[in-house]
Formats: structure tokens, sequence, C-alpha cells
């Protein structure tokens, strides 16, 4: 387990266009960050499913010939975005293309997997779109290209269209984004995150503010819920009962939480607020996507109410909360926690992790971006890769895809795939540390940590960085409870 301790930054708008491409479906731009909420409008059966056993996955090898492997690649359209939804365009949008291109090729040069070469098909789509999402995974999945599996690096293929691929295309899906258990039971076999399980997560988060006096006693806890779905299955399912287990009552308010109900959710956020302050509450776990979350820390601030946030990996609301923490959301989010299983940027600089640097993942992703791309005298930042990037999010999911392949042997098809995808453990991540599934273990992380989000006021306060060669950053992480074992998502 590892116990290294060290301060954590971001490097501006650079990490919050990376943040974006790794939650939702509207995009929005706000502080510091430019987001992407989650929008899916949800269909779970509420836990009716069984988990399909990986040895009764179709023996289909579609996309498969004797020289190649088709891969899909789905790559957010940010440019047709900006322009729709004004936004500045980023080096991001590219890079992703350099970075699937770079580390398909690396796999290529060393003979493919079992001769066979990946033959990558990068596939641009609307996030904001369910009708062109589901278009293309049914040209994926039953038409051309016939694709064998579909990779996700950072998480915007996301909701209805993983089951699209995964329950009804039976196409095997890598991807970052998560839900609660029974997303990946109705995806089953085919379904795998380098993610966690919002389960596992909510599960961890209880049992932290448990042992920290933050839950239970004389703490009024509160629960601010979207009315999606998939926000109410895992109240309902989980957080629920989780919190019942160790004695807790909570106050629940429900919200508009769809990005389609923006006046709905905007003018039911004070009143959530003024409902939550009347009750007394003193510590509150969001349960929501950023769409809502903006709006209620606002209305926070227009009603000076400012509870204990018990954050977390649901809806990545640690990670938006450091976004938002400069003005005006500094007394709303300034030292707030919250609980993750990712590295949350690390150190981005290409030092081994003992000198403060990338973890092993990481670094070997590292290795092969700066060989191809090496800093150049004018110090443009290609020397660098942030690990909640979307170079190491495509390097991390291309190497797990080879590795899977690889272990299927050379009579791959999906069967031989997922068995195989249940067998890896210990795969050295990069969002996560380590990754590791099994025949009932759809996700991949097996740690999580506890961290602080800060903001530097006065410049240098919070966010020190002895190590980096980099002036004080605006925001930053600290950890403040090293790696434990994440519970088993149930």
């Amino acid at each position: 387990m590892r116990t290294v301790k060290r301060s954590i930054r971001t490097r501006g708008r650079s990490s919050g266009v990376a943040r974006a491409l790794r939650l939702g479906a509207a995009w929005l731009v706000v502080p510091g960050v430019l987001a992407l909420a989650g929008g899916t409008s949800f269909a779970s059966s509420g836990g009716a499913e069984k988990i399909t056993p990986v040895d009764r996955a179709s023996t289909s090898s579609r996309g498969v010939t004797a020289r190649r492997i088709n891969v899909v690649f789905p790559v957010v359209n940010l440019q047709a975005l900006s322009t729709e939804l004004g936004f500045a365009g980023d080096v991001e949008y590219t890079e992703q293309g350099k970075a699937i291109d770079l580390f398909v090729k690396q796999i290529n040069d060393s003979g493919g997997i079992h001769g066979r070469m990946i033959n990558p098909i990068i596939s641009f789509f609307d996030p904001t779109s369910e009708s062109n999402m589901r278009a293309l995974c049914k040209d994926w999945t039953e038409g051309s290209p016939a694709a064998f599996a579909v990779l996700d690096g950072v998480g915007a293929f996301s909701g209805d269209s993983q089951l699209c691929i995964t329950q009804e295309g039976h196409t095997p899906f890598l991807g970052q984004w998560t839900t609660v258990s029974n997303w990946t039971t109705e995806g089953s076999p085919y379904l795998w995150w380098t993610g966690t399980d919002d389960a596992a997560i909510l599960q961890a988060t209880v049992d932290w503010g448990h042992s920290t006096g933050l839950l239970g006693g004389k703490r009024k806890v509160g629960i601010v819920a979207g009315d999606r779905a998939s926000d109410q299955l895992a109240l309902n399912d989980y957080l629920l009962p989780d919190l019942k287990r160790i004695g807790v009552q909570p106050v629940v308010e429900t919200i508009a939480a769809d990005p389609s109900e923006t006046a709905a959710t905007n003018s039911d956020a004070p009143l959530v607020v003024e409902k939550l302050k009347a009750a007394g509450v003193n510590s509150l776990i969001p349960l929501i996507p950023f769409t809502a979350f903006l709006p209620v820390l606002s209305a926070q601030n227009s009603q000076q109410f400012y509870p204990k946030l018990l954050l977390s990996d649901y809806e990545n609301s640690i990670q938006a909360a450091l976004g938002l923490v400069p003005v005006p959301f500094e007394k709303a989010l300034d030292g707030q926690e919250g609980v993750t299983t990712e590295t949350l940027g690390g150190i981005d600089d290409s030092r081994p992790q003992a000198q403060g640097g990338y973890d092993p993942g990481v670094r070997a992703c590292w290795d092969v971006w700066h060989k191809a791309y090496p800093q150049t005298p004018k110090g443009n930042m290609n020397d660098f890769i942030e690990e909640q990037g979307p170079v190491q999010g495509w390097c991390q999911e291309i190497h797990l895809f080879a590795q899977a392949a690889t272990m299927a042997g050379k009579n791959l098809n999906r069967r031989t795939f997922v068995e195989a995808m249940s067998k890896i453990t210990n795969f050295p991540g990069g969002y996560s540390p380590v990754l590791s599934y099994g025949p009932d273990k759809f996700y991949g992380p097996t740690e999580y940590q506890v961290v602080s989000v800060h903001n530097n006021s006065p410049p240098g306060a919070e966010c020190k960085l002895p190590l980096a060669p980099l002036p004080p950053q605006g925001r930053c992480w600290h950890q403040v409870q090293g790696w434990k074992p994440l519970p088993k998502a149930s």
C-alpha cells in the first residue's frame, strides 16, 4: 500500500479541459474549470439483473481479421462544441489524436497482438446528443466499421451509450466514466471500467465520514440528490443503506439535475439550500452532477450556508471542487475534503514517484510521449503529461486493451477477451495507481485516499511545491488520509 504524501496542484486551464473530458454530457464554462456535466437519462432495472458470466459471452470475432483488430476510439468534437457553446478551443483536442496514434503505433511496432495490428478508428462525437451517440453505437456494433471493441480513455462516452454498446451490441467496452454496480451488471460481461464503481465510492465515503466524526453522533447529515434515475438509484440502493448501517438518518432534498432542466435546477437550488439550512445540516453529501452542484454552491453563498461537504468521485464532485475553489466559491470549498481513487494530478514532471513525480504507469507512458515529442528549446509543455490528462487516459486504455487481447491468445473473440479481462490484476494504472479485475469485478481501482481542496491565498500559503521547477499554483490538493483498500462494490 502506498504511503507517499504530497501536495498536488493543477496547471490552470489545461487541467480544467482535461477534467472536462472526463465528466459526462453538457459543456459549461465556469471560473477555473471547463466542466462536462452528466446528463444522461438512465433506465436501470434497479438491480433485478444478474451478472452474465464471462464464459457465457459471445464467441463472435466481428471486427477481427487475420491481420488486424478494429478498435474504435470515440473522441469529443471539442472544436464543434466550442463554436456551438461558446468556449475557446484547446490544445488537448489535437493531443488526443496524437496520443491515440502514438500508443497504438507503439503496440503495432512491437508486433501487434499475436501478429494482428490494431486498426484505430477515431470517431468524433457530440456528447450533448444522445441520438448521435446511439447512431454511432449502432454503426460500430451492427454496421460499418465493424468494431471488435470500443475504448474511451477520458470518460466522455457515457450513460445509456455504454449499455448500447455492451448490453445491446455485445461488444467489449473499456471506459473511464462510471456509475453504480447495476450498470456493469446490465452490461456484463462486456462493460469494463477503468474508473471506480460508485457503489464502492459511496461506501468508502460513509466509512471515512464515520471514522472522522463527520457522520454520526451529533452531526446533522444532509444529502442533496439529483432527480435522475441514476442519482436516485445511488441514493436509495446504496447511500441510504450505508448510512443506516451506522445509524444515520439523513435529511434528503432532491433537485432537478438533468442539463435539459437548467431553469428548474436554478429555481430548485435556493429552496433546497434553505431547507437544509433550516434543518441544521452541518455535514452534506452531494449526489448530483456538475450542472446541479454549481447552482447549489451559488445558493450556499447567497444564504451564507457552509456545511462540511463530503466530496467524492461520485460525478467528480471532488475534482469539480478543485476547479471551483477560487472566487466566488472559496468559502464553500476551501479546505473541504473528499474520497477519491485517483491520484488527482500527481506532480506533473518526469521524475520517479519516490522523488515526488510520476507513478510507474504514468512514467512508462511519459517515456513514450517524451521520445516522440521532446521538449523544444522554447520550453513548451510537451515534456509533461498530466496524470489526469487525456494523453495519459488514452495510454492507459490502449495498454490495458492490449494486455487483455494478448492474454486472450491467437483465438481472439469476445469471450476470450472478456475472460482475459477478468484475470488482469495489479495493472499499473494512470488515473488510479493500480487496476485489478475479476469475474464479478468490472472496475479497476483497488484503493482510495482522502484529499483536501485548497485555494492558494495568499500565493504560496497552501500550494507549495518545493520539488517542482514551477511557480506556486493557484489551487491544489493535499492528501489527508493515505491509500486504503477500497470496499468491494455490492
